[in-house]
């Protein structure tokens, strides 16, 4: 049987004069591992990308996390260096890429970064430097030797009991690990809230008019998805998720 093809984002990353377009390989690998889908990765060209002729030949679209942080003024913020790094070739391509992808209806999932820019495509806005707002704790990666010790799972969080993420998981409280700086600030219109840390942070979100998986988080499962068991569910429901979608054929030409 044919393996269904999952859509990834690319940072543009400036590299010894050229500019690459990349993904880090963790993310494919756990699409290949933990979903048994293969990766494509989709380059960060903005409006020289057909978005939909781009949408017709996959099953699905998974969104990456990233260092740099969504550019403000897409959601109404004042940029700065502190904020940054910024990188608005990839803005341009992925909020687009969202709309599109939940306008038709494909399984979609977002990371980290993700999670943020699919709260600005929809409307919302974002926080920067959350562990320097009152009663939050710090969600920044810890200094640390090794990229194990820098995803570790550091906090809990709550499950939205009879949601999307519950269903998955079939918990109400798991172990996340946390590697940000940003939040969502206002939760765009059409977003439920799945999963919230202790200090209210929101740690995932899903799409509620989306028809199936549909869903964003926080942290990382992708790094832990060979060992932990939240994380294992996750990308396995959406590999389910995207094979019923090849299955059932291309997904319907929506306007936009």
């Amino acid at each position: 049987m044919p393996k269904p093809v999952v859509l990834v984002s690319c940072d543009v990353k400036e590299i010894d004069g050229y500019s690459w377009h990349a993904a880090t390989s963790i993310y494919v690998e756990a699409l290949v591992q933990g979903s048994g889908v293969i990766p494509l990765l989709l380059p960060s060209l903005g409006p020289a990308i057909d978005i939909d002729a781009v949408l017709e030949r996959v099953d699905g679209v998974l969104m990456t996390g990233s260092r740099s942080n969504v550019h403000p003024s897409l959601y109404g913020g004042e940029a700065s260096e502190r904020n940054g790094p910024y990188d608005t070739r990839r803005d341009a391509t992925t909020l687009p890429l969202i709309r599109r992808t939940l306008e038709r209806g494909l399984p979609f999932f977002a990371i980290c970064r993700g999670l943020q820019e699919t709260n600005v495509a929809l409307g919302g806005t974002l926080v920067g430097e959350v562990q320097e707002i009152e009663g939050r704790r710090d969600h920044r990666a810890p200094e640390a030797e090794t990229q194990d010790q820098r995803f570790a799972l550091a906090h809990h969080v709550e499950v939205r009991p009879g949601g999307r993420l519950a269903d998955i998981l079939g918990e109400a409280r798991i172990e996340v690990n946390s590697l940000h700086r940003q939040a969502i600030g206002r939760l765009a219109k059409g977003l439920a809230v799945e999963a919230t840390a202790e200090d209210g942070t929101i740690e995932a979100v899903s799409v509620e008019a989306a028809p199936g998986f549909a869903l964003a988080t926080q942290w990382h499962p992708e790094y832990w998805v060979g060992s932990d068991a939240a994380s294992a569910r996750l990308f396995a429901a959406f590999g389910d998720a995207v094979r019923g979608q090849m299955e059932a054929g291309p997904s319907p030409r929506t306007a936009g």
